[in-house]
């Protein structure tokens, strides 16, 4: 490759280097945490057989995304395994994301004699991924593939186009990402708004009526929404302790203070972006105590104003990152070494805690480690299809179980949790009768025995459960580990 043809595409290669790089460092975990919402309407689509009973705890997002569709129709197409294509679609979408900060670095730092601004923005975004982002149970990119992070490269390509004045690609963009994820797509339109209101009048033109979304209903929520809330405290900010709260509005001082260096030296995208990213902060701050303040407004914390942050931490570190390569690293090797090797090494160390019983990176190719993934593998592969199980409703909480989802790795049939299925219930206030109904049918689970589960075969036709070791007495368990037990209820 000549010189010329090295230097047009060098972006492209460091690029796909350092996705590898943020891949092999945060891990992978393909059927984890919200792979339980988001995974089992792919599954459907692939094998519309699967999942007889509950499918409306999934149903409920995937009917509101073209995600699903996306993703089975890819696999199809190229014939591929459920788990390849997860892979692949993984790291495409990081690194989709790093190039679209690539490109938003270089509007927002033009001019500059060198790339080391655009180049530390990019590399501080790969390193803290798994960075959580305060008080809203997201990461800035998830280990595992969800709409969540194609809405994410796509928002920021939108902005992009904003400060291009590239106003249809904008909307296009924007589109894009409403079509896979529109709640997250929504936050990068209001900020779109928001920016191109305040260059047109001003920093004190009343503008919170952008921010409330259509269909919401502000009648009083029903004891079983409560029920389901509980166990999403985050969504209410009264409920965060007080360094989440500093996550809310420590970036506003940030900001400010990246918008005084920008004025500085003359980078003006740099400085109205941060200013309007402080409006954009404070609005939906103010939106979240009107909404956790009153109780008859408790059903509005669907709409989950604070999930805004996920953005807000996208432009935050980026520019962060940007602006420490060019005024601190410089062209120092050490400094780097000396900034990124830590950090890197931090993020690496919590991700191996956070998963303590699974492989850092779950290739496609090999088996699971953890036993719970182990358990629901051999369910996938041996029961019949319109199989109705039952576990413990608390499942995905116990240590070790390293929040493996039942539906998206078993693709079968159960009882609502009380974990993933009341998040849907809080996004969706007509299941939580139904919710409630299973979920108060498994109450006092670790104390069940035999009449307990047969009461469950004649209510739902549960014919399958999963218990943890010891258990299981009097039961036929085909499958057990040293873990978990795979047992039938013989009616």
């Amino acid at each position: 490759m000549s010189g010329t043809h090295f230097e047009k595409y060098k972006p492209a290669i460091f690029l796909s280097l350092l996705t590898a790089g943020a891949f092999l460092l945060h891990g992978y975990h393909p059927f984890a945490e919200d792979a339980e919402i988001y995974l089992p309407g792919v599954e459907a689509k692939l094998n519309p057989n699967l999942f007889p009973m509950g499918r409306e705890f999934f149903a409920s997002h995937a009917s509101l995304t073209l995600f699903p569709n996306m993703v089975a129709f890819s696999l199809r197409a190229l014939h591929l395994r459920l788990e390849v294509g997860l892979l692949l679609w993984h790291v495409a979408s990081i690194f989709l994301l790093l190039l679209a900060c690539w490109r938003l670095t270089g509007l927002c730092f033009p001019g500059l004699p060198n790339l080391r601004a655009r180049w530390g923005g990019v590399c501080l975004i790969a390193a803290l991924f798994t960075l959580p982002v305060a008080g809203t149970a997201l990461y800035i990119m998830d280990q595992y593939l969800n709409p969540r992070n194609l809405a994410a490269f796509a928002g920021v390509y939108a902005i992009a186009c904003l400060l291009e004045k590239k106003y249809l690609r904008m909307g296009l963009w924007l589109v894009f990402a409403g079509a896979v994820h529109p709640l997250m797509a929504f936050f990068a339109f209001s900020l779109c708004a928001l920016f191109l209101t305040l260059e047109k009048f001003g920093a004190n033109l009343p503008t919170a009526a952008l921010w409330i979304p259509f269909g919401l209903s502000f009648a009083p929520a029903s004891p079983a929404y409560t029920e389901a809330v509980r166990f999403h405290g985050f969504h209410y900010i009264l409920n965060w302790q007080w360094y989440e709260w500093v996550g809310i509005l420590a970036p506003v001082v940030l900001f400010w203070w990246f918008a005084r260096i920008a004025r500085s030296r003359h980078l003006l995208n740099l400085e109205r972006m941060c200013r309007a990213l402080i409006v954009y902060d404070l609005i939906y701050f103010a939106l979240a105590l009107v909404i956790s303040v009153p109780k008859r407004f408790e059903s509005l914390a669907r709409i989950q104003p604070l999930r805004s942050l996920h953005l807000l931490y996208i432009l935050m570190l980026l520019f962060m990152g940007a602006l420490i390569a060019e005024y601190i690293l410089k062209n120092r090797v050490w400094r780097w070494l000396a900034f990124f090797l830590p950090l890197c090494a931090g993020m690496f160390t919590a991700q191996l805690a956070l998963f303590p019983a699974s492989a850092h990176v779950e290739w496609p190719w090999a088996a699971p480690r953890n036993e719970w993934a182990q358990a629901f593998l051999w369910v996938r592969q041996t029961t019949p299809v319109n199989a109705v199980f039952a576990v413990d409703p608390l499942y995905i909480q116990i240590p070790g179980e390293d929040t493996v989802g039942f539906r998206a790795l078993a693709q079968r049939s159960r009882l609502a949790d009380a974990v993933k299925d009341s998040g849907a219930v809080s996004m969706f206030p007509p299941l939580a009768d139904e919710w409630l109904a299973q979920f108060d049918a498994q109450k006092d689970w670790k104390h069940f025995a035999g009449p307990d589960f047969l009461r469950l075969h004649d209510k739902y036709g549960v014919a399958w459960i999963i218990l943890q070791q010891p258990g299981g007495a009097g039961l036929t368990c085909p499958y057990e580990n040293h873990t978990v037990m795979v047992c039938r209820i013989a009616p």
